[in-house]
């Protein structure tokens, strides 16, 4: 009794079995390939395909058989691949091999155009990875970023085979991984300067996972300790702004401690004047109105009591003092008697107002003297 061939599209081990689930249509990846990033879209088609158990069509190993019941099953499945690649392309791209007639044919018109590496991508990589920094990021997302374009490089630039030994390119692997580590610690932030020279000084040096590893844990503690810095405990710029802060607040500590035993006048200005008889600040003893007397023009508020001019006060007695400092010489003197000689004496004027006009005649002559002088 003859033996009946199993239909390889129902055997769910045979690469020409496809799943109900299987339509044109369907999503391995969820970028479209658009010419830029080719061998990050390969490396996700190649995974999916694999998955599928259809790899085989587009490398070559499963060639179309010659047998008929065989044979039928391969053209499903590799119009169902060209299905699959058309709709991973963007428009212009798949239009570009929509006459192609195996997916194989397809997959290596794609890696002849686009998988080519050249030095214009190698320069790109490698400024990109040497400009890569962790800035504002996190440890996680500063790693991730390096990584990427480390595979990037590995793709276009694999490392050869060493050929002199059977150590299948372990050691070049080792020397690859601990210069990429060294690369990794510099460019970390100020906050991790322990823990990176902790992990200098190691002999061998620690893979790269095991010092991620290290890492993400002092970044979790520094996120306990000073939970301010959570969005970035290891950035320089959060150590400056504490210690900005910290200097402003010993500032106008300072400030306010300079003023604490320092009397406020009435208009809410610290001064060091002070009188003791009548309890006020703008103005001492010696030339307390209460004492004294008040001038004659001097102005009373609505209820009848005289103000103390402690502003006005305060400027004559500090011009006072400026010009007792001052000195002259000789012909200097004569010409500041002759000035003043000049100024006619009012009766109406008091003394207190003349002593005012005194002072700023004084001064425009030591002005104009300056001036002169330079």
């Amino acid at each position: 009794m003859a033996t009946v061939p199993i239909d390889p599209c129902q055997n769910p081990s045979s690469p020409f079995y496809l799943h109900p689930s299987d339509n044109p249509g369907m999503k391995l990846v969820s970028v479209q390939f658009d010419g830029r990033n080719y061998n990050d879209w390969k490396r996700s088609m190649m995974i999916s395909l694999s998955a599928k158990n259809k790899l085989g069509f587009i490398d070559g190993t499963i060639a179309k058989p010659a047998i008929t019941i065989h044979c039928k099953a391969w053209e499903h499945c590799n119009s169902m691949m060209t299905s699959w690649l058309l709709g991973f392309l963007d428009q212009e791209l798949a239009r570009s091999v929509l006459y192609f007639t195996f997916a194989k044919e397809i997959w290596d018109n794609l890696a002849e155009r686009f998988g080519q590496a050249s030095g214009t991508t190698m320069f790109a990589l490698l400024q990109a990875l040497h400009d890569t920094k962790q800035g504002t990021d996190s440890v996680s997302s500063y790693f991730t970023k390096m990584k990427m374009l480390w595979d990037q490089i590995d793709s276009v630039d694999p490392l050869p085979s060493c050929g002199s030994c059977d150590c299948d390119g372990r050691k070049l692997v080792k020397s690859q991984d601990d210069r990429r580590l060294i690369d990794f610690l510099m460019k970390l932030n100020e906050g991790f300067d322990i823990l990176r020279g902790s992990i200098l000084i190691m002999s061998p040096l620690p893979t790269i996972a095991h010092v991620y590893k290290l890492l993400i844990q002092e970044e979790n503690h520094k996120k306990l300790t000073n939970p301010g810095s959570a969005s970035n405990p290891g950035s320089a710029s959060n150590t400056k702004e504490i210690m900005a802060f910290a200097a402003n607040r010993n500032k106008f500590q300072g400030s306010q401690s300079f003023h604490k035993n320092t009397p406020m006048d009435q208009n809410g200005r610290y001064n060091n004047y002070y009188c003791e008889h009548c309890k006020m600040a703008g103005h001492t003893i010696q030339r307390c109105y209460k004492i004294h007397g008040y001038p004659a023009n001097y102005k009373t508020d609505r209820m009848g009591e005289r103000k103390v001019a402690a502003n006005s006060q305060l400027d004559t007695e500090q011009s006072t003092a400026d010009m007792g400092s001052m000195t002259f010489t000789p012909s200097q003197y004569q010409q500041l008697i002759q000035l003043l000689g000049k100024e006619k004496n009012d009766d109406s004027t008091d003394n207190y107002v003349h002593q005012l006009k005194l002072a700023f005649v004084a001064g425009t002559f030591c002005l104009l003297s300056a001036v002169g002088t330079n």
